[in-house]
């Protein structure tokens, strides 16, 4: 799990350490690698790549909400 006091950038670089990718053919395709790949993830990893996924959005959110104040 990741540390919640590691910055964006170290976040990023730890998941391009560890990203898995896969060219497919059509969505279809696409769309049962996807499945195949979180159905042999853990349960904890699931839910540890939708905190960080999480937290990423709020992070995004809470840096347009500060550029729109700016722009007032």
């Amino acid at each position: 799990m990741v540390a919640p006091e590691t910055t964006l950038e170290e976040r990023s670089r730890e998941r391009r350490e560890r990203l898995v990718a896969n060219r497919a053919a059509s969505f279809a395709e696409a769309d049962a690698w996807d499945l195949e790949f979180w159905q042999r993830r853990t349960p904890e990893e699931r839910l540890s790549a939708l905190v960080a996924i999480r937290k990423d959005v709020e992070l995004v959110e809470a840096a347009r909400a500060t550029a729109a104040l700016a722009e007032r």
